[in-house]
This record gives structure tokens, C-alpha cells and sequence, in this order.
């Protein structure tokens, strides 16, 4: 079986990029990353996929007359690409149907909180804010929404007294390094079903 290719969506620093490419490397994930887009090309996971040689796709939305026009460049690319799942993964846009329509069932997020609690911006901060003992990470499928596709899988981190968004978020953003790449690896593998909003994961072998 040849390693599913995929594209990540990123607009930050990129270390849920890394820990993907880490995987692949070393994990034996059978997957490749044929693909960055990033909309901020100063961010810090451009650099990250020039270090690993992979293609990216760079642009400026203020330059595109709307969402949906870069999104279809984006998905020319893709399809150029041969692109077969997407992973978004710190990417502070929201999708449209251009891109949701022929990748759904395709296409992942990875989100630092316990869906459906807390969708959107400033998830940790929203989860402290709230006083809830238990936040986490989730990831699911795209479906156009605000974080709001079906769920793939969810690992808890609990919520400490002392904890700051600061401290918070670098454990929360060490569990998202862990379980994105075990959905991906699912995927890959060819465990994952998604029948309405109900996903169900095979066991391995």
C-alpha cells in the first residue's frame, strides 16, 4: 500500500506539522507530507517544511476577491498534488464549500479543547475562564462549521489549580502532538468509518 499524501493547512508556528513529519520519520506512519498551505508566509511552519523539502502552497487572502477564489486555487493545487487527505492543523480560517465539498470525509482538524465544548479562538483560555476541570484535544472532520464535524478521537488533560494559559497550553498542545498523528495513522490505515456524525476506528491488527 503506498503512504496516503497529504496536505497541511497551517497558519503558526507548525509544531503540530513537525510532530506529523516526526511520525513519518520515525514512527513508520505510512504517510507523506506532499503538501503545506499557509496563508501568514513569515509563520514559523514555512521554514519548518523548507528544512524538510516539502512543497508549499503560499498566498495572501487580501490579494484573492474572496475566500472562495483562493480556495479554489488552493484546490487545484491539491488535486495537482494528488493529495488525499487534508489536515488542518493551527489554521485560523474558516473552510468553505469549495474545498469542504470534495474532501469531505477527507478532511481533519486538530482542536485544544474537548469538542463541543469551547469551539473557536482562545480555546484554553475559554476552558480556564469557564472553571471546567477537564479541557483537551479533539480531532474531527471538517464539515464547514465552527469546529463542529464528527468526532474522530479526544484525549483529556486535566485542568490544575494553578495552571495559567501559558502552562495549560503547552500540555494541551503536547497531547495534540501524540493524538493527531494516531488519527492520521488510523486513516492511513484504513481503520476509520464515518457514517453520518457517528465514527467508528477498527482495531489494529
Amino acid at each position: 500500500m503506498s503512504p496516503l499524501r497529504i496536505a497541511v493547512f497551517a497558519s503558526g508556528s507548525g509544531s503540530n506539522f513537525q510532530a506529523l513529519a516526526a511520525a513519518i520519520r520515525d514512527a513508520g506512519l505510512p504517510a507523506t507530507i506532499a503538501l503545506l498551505v499557509c496563508d501568514k508566509p513569515a509563520a514559523g511552519v514555512v521554514r519548518r517544511a523548507e528544512a524538510l523539502r516539502v512543497p508549499t502552497f503560499l498566498f495572501d487572502p487580501k490579494s484573492y476577491p474572496s475566500r472562495e477564489a483562493y480556495e479554489a486555487e488552493i484546490l487545484g493545487r491539491l488535486r495537482d498534488e494528488g493529495v488525499e487527505l487534508v489536515v488542518l492543523a493551527g489554521y485560523m480560517r474558516l473552510i468553505t464549500d469549495v474545498l469542504v465539498k470534495p474532501y469531505y470525509g477527507r478532511m481533519i482538524n486538530v482542536h485544544p479543547a474537548l469538542l463541543p465544548a469551547f469551539p473557536g479562538v482562545r480555546a484554553v483560555r475559554q476552558a480556564l475562564e469557564y472553571g471546567v476541570k477537564l479541557t483537551g484535544v479533539t480531532v474531527h472532520y471538517v464539515d464547514g462549521g465552527m469546529d463542529s464535524g464528527p468526532i474522530i478521537a479526544q484525549q483529556a488533560v486535566e485542568i490544575r489549580d494553578d495552571d495559567t494559559e501559558e502552562s495549560l497550553t503547552e500540555r494541551v498542545h503536547a497531547v495534540e502532538h501524540e493524538l493527531l498523528p494516531r488519527a492520521v495513522r488510523w486513516i492511513a490505515e484504513g481503520r476509520v468509518a464515518l457514517e453520518g456524525r457517528k465514527v467508528t476506528v477498527r482495531r489494529g491488527e
